[in-house]
Protein backbone atom coordinates (compact mmCIF):
# COMPACT_ATOMS: atom_id res chain seq x y z
CA UNK A 1 0.00 0.00 0.00
CA UNK A 2 1.17 3.50 -0.61
CA UNK A 3 2.56 6.16 1.43
CA UNK A 4 -0.81 8.34 -0.35
CA UNK A 5 -3.01 5.08 0.25
CA UNK A 6 -2.29 5.06 3.43
CA UNK A 7 -3.22 8.36 4.87
CA UNK A 8 -6.42 8.71 2.45
CA UNK A 9 -6.99 5.56 4.65
CA UNK A 10 -6.19 6.87 7.97
CA UNK A 11 -8.11 10.43 7.63
CA UNK A 12 -11.30 8.40 6.53
CA UNK A 13 -10.98 6.43 9.61
CA UNK A 14 -10.60 9.31 11.59
CA UNK A 15 -13.16 11.44 9.79
CA UNK A 16 -15.84 8.02 10.85
CA UNK A 17 -14.22 8.41 14.41
CA UNK A 18 -14.83 11.69 14.79
CA UNK A 19 -18.32 11.22 13.46
CA UNK A 20 -19.15 8.51 16.10
CA UNK A 21 -17.97 10.77 19.02
CA UNK A 22 -21.74 11.84 19.79
CA UNK A 23 -22.94 8.14 19.44
CA UNK A 24 -20.29 6.97 21.77
CA UNK A 25 -21.34 8.90 25.23
CA UNK A 26 -18.90 11.53 25.44
CA UNK A 27 -19.76 14.57 27.65
CA UNK A 28 -18.90 18.27 27.32
CA UNK A 29 -20.14 22.00 29.14
CA UNK A 30 -19.59 25.25 28.18
CA UNK A 31 -20.96 28.24 29.13
CA UNK A 32 -24.86 27.47 29.16
CA UNK A 33 -24.96 24.17 27.08
CA UNK A 34 -23.80 20.83 27.95
CA UNK A 35 -23.64 17.45 26.13
CA UNK A 36 -23.80 13.71 27.77
CA UNK A 37 -24.06 11.36 25.12
CA UNK A 38 -27.37 12.26 22.33
CA UNK A 39 -28.85 14.89 24.92
CA UNK A 40 -28.25 18.48 25.16
CA UNK A 41 -29.26 20.84 27.76
CA UNK A 42 -28.93 24.52 26.30
CA UNK A 43 -29.74 28.38 27.69
CA UNK A 44 -30.43 30.54 25.46
CA UNK A 45 -30.69 34.54 27.01
CA UNK A 46 -32.58 36.97 24.73
CA UNK A 47 -34.12 37.21 21.76
CA UNK A 48 -32.41 36.26 18.59
CA UNK A 49 -29.78 33.94 20.63
CA UNK A 50 -28.64 30.88 18.58
CA UNK A 51 -26.62 27.66 19.26
CA UNK A 52 -26.08 24.20 17.28
CA UNK A 53 -27.70 21.54 18.79
CA UNK A 54 -26.84 17.78 17.82
CA UNK A 55 -26.19 19.07 13.76
CA UNK A 56 -28.94 21.73 14.37
CA UNK A 57 -28.95 25.47 14.57
CA UNK A 58 -31.70 26.15 17.68
CA UNK A 59 -32.79 30.20 17.75
CA UNK A 60 -34.51 31.95 20.35
CA UNK A 61 -37.32 34.29 18.96
CA UNK A 62 -38.70 35.65 22.12
CA UNK A 63 -40.73 34.63 25.32
CA UNK A 64 -43.79 35.71 25.99
CA UNK A 65 -46.38 35.13 28.55
CA UNK A 66 -44.55 32.07 29.55
CA UNK A 67 -44.03 30.61 26.26
CA UNK A 68 -40.78 30.86 24.21
CA UNK A 69 -40.94 31.23 20.50
CA UNK A 70 -38.17 28.68 19.04
CA UNK A 71 -37.06 27.69 15.52
CA UNK A 72 -35.17 24.64 15.20
CA UNK A 73 -33.69 24.40 11.67
CA UNK A 74 -36.41 26.57 10.40
CA UNK A 75 -39.19 25.09 11.75
CA UNK A 76 -40.75 26.94 14.60
CA UNK A 77 -42.35 25.66 17.64
CA UNK A 78 -43.24 27.05 21.19
CA UNK A 79 -43.50 26.08 24.39
CA UNK A 80 -43.77 27.00 28.04
CA UNK A 81 -42.12 25.21 31.13
CA UNK A 82 -42.37 21.44 31.44
CA UNK A 83 -43.52 20.84 27.90
CA UNK A 84 -42.25 18.84 25.53
CA UNK A 85 -42.21 19.28 21.23
CA UNK A 86 -40.63 17.49 18.53
CA UNK A 87 -38.92 19.96 15.96
CA UNK A 88 -37.59 19.07 12.90
CA UNK A 89 -34.72 16.00 14.33
CA UNK A 90 -35.34 17.04 17.96
CA UNK A 91 -36.84 16.69 20.51
CA UNK A 92 -37.08 19.54 22.57
CA UNK A 93 -37.97 19.64 26.30
CA UNK A 94 -38.34 23.54 27.67
CA UNK A 95 -37.22 22.90 31.08
CA UNK A 96 -37.40 26.52 31.98
CA UNK A 97 -38.99 29.70 30.67
CA UNK A 98 -38.36 33.06 32.29
CA UNK A 99 -37.86 36.74 31.75
CA UNK A 100 -36.25 36.62 28.10
CA UNK A 101 -34.40 33.23 28.52
CA UNK A 102 -35.11 29.40 28.34
CA UNK A 103 -33.62 26.46 29.13
CA UNK A 104 -33.62 23.25 26.83
CA UNK A 105 -33.39 19.83 26.91
CA UNK A 106 -32.58 18.57 23.42
CA UNK A 107 -32.68 15.17 22.24
CA UNK A 108 -32.38 13.55 18.53
CA UNK A 109 -35.76 12.98 17.82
Amino acid sequence: MSTTSRTRLSAGLLAGAIALVPLAGCSFTSNGFSCSGTSCTVTLNGEGSEVDVLGTTVTLGGVRDGRASITVGGASVSCGAGESVAAGPLQLECTSVTGDAVELRASLN
